[in-house]
């Protein structure tokens, strides 16, 4: 294996640290750990003496007082997505040293690296529009996309096969990419309730608060952009329009079930994905089961987190069958 295909394998793994990271950061209210950015109070690492303590909420305080474990989770997030930044550096520097290769690309870590430098923007808006939803949803969306074009990377960075996909395989390709599109929606709507703080909205399953169809405000719920200035850490929203978006990413979870079964029942009939189909099946059972629990279970952290990972192991499944069914030239 090369060096260029070993650190695309490492930033895939790295990617999906940083999200789970991103998961656990928000879910334990430290998306406002650090009040400032890149810093934080002011430091390279964060208070930790009585005096760095004093000193950053005589500065802060009336914004945001000192919760020193909060402030380490955030910026071991920030860390973590340094580190990233930094091994996609070198990545586009070893695709351009060897673009005289017919094999090697030069754009698609080019186009990665720039968006991870996107997404460091979207990680400062994150904090300085006080964890406005529109935002905090596009930064996950974005470290969703980064993981999946990380993996689609390596996956192509990888010895062609010794012999094509079989035709029966290479006919699933649309199928494979409309079931990537609902499952891709699915992330999208669960981000929403994550960063409008509606996943305990409907405390009870199968019903939401008691009844199959509750009073919801759809259009409250699914307001993109509200005005600058309002701090939305522990979310702005009434019942009613939570209980929209929540009952909505439920909704979407069966549209996600039927079709992977129809994806599943097509994979099947082709002997050579079928371990692939199995996987993603067992992924996504995992990822329902999981979801259920949230509910039921109050929203345990672990749970919550594993939730926001396993979403991306889905994601990832699918852009691995991706690859399997596309058509690639042999060795």
């Amino acid at each position: 294996m090369t060096w260029f295909q070993k650190l695309a394998w490492t930033a895939v793994g790295i990617t999906l640290i940083v999200i789970v990271l991103g998961a656990w950061v928000r879910l334990t209210g430290a998306g406002l750990g650090c009040p400032d950015w890149p810093g934080c109070y002011g430091m390279v690492t964060w208070p930790n003496s009585p005096g760095e303590i004093e000193s950053a909420n005589a500065t802060w305080g009336h914004e945001r007082p000192v919760e020193v474990g909060k402030a380490i989770r955030e910026m071991v997030h920030r860390y973590a997505a340094t580190f990233l930044g930094l091994i996609l550096i070198v990545l586009t520097a070893l695709a351009w040293k060897n673009r005289s290769d017919p094999d090697q690309m030069v754009w698609f870590p080019t186009a990665i690296l720039a968006l991870v430098i996107v997404q460091g923007i979207f990680g400062a808006l994150t904090v300085t529009l006080l964890l406005k939803p529109a935002i905090v949803t596009t930064h996950l969306i974005g470290g969703m996309t980064t993981f999946s074009l990380l993996l689609w990377l390596a996956l192509r960075s990888m010895p062609a096969r010794a012999h094509k996909p079989t035709l029966p395989a290479r006919t699933q390709f649309s199928a494979v990419l409309l079931a990537m599109a609902v499952l891709v929606s699915q992330i999208v709507l669960g981000g929403w309730v994550s960063t409008n703080y509606a996943a305990l909205a409907c405390p009870d399953f199968p019903t939401c608060l008691g009844e199959y169809w509750p009073q919801m405000d759809f259009r409250e719920g699914f307001q993109l952009w509200r005005g600058i200035g309002y701090d939305y850490q522990g979310g702005v929203l009434d019942q009613s329009a939570r209980a929209a978006i929540h009952f909505t990413h439920r909704i979407w979870a069966m549209v996600v079930v039927a079709t992977f079964i129809w994806l599943f029942l097509r994979l099947w009939k082709v002997e050579d994905l079928r371990k692939p189909a199995l996987l993603m099946m067992l992924v996504l059972t995992a990822q329902v089961l999981i979801g259920i629990y949230n509910i039921v279970g109050g929203l345990p952290l672990a749970n919550a987190v594993a939730h926001n990972g396993v979403a991306a192991l889905l994601l990832g499944t699918m852009i691995w069958i991706l690859d399997k069914t596309r058509l690639r030239r042999a060795e």
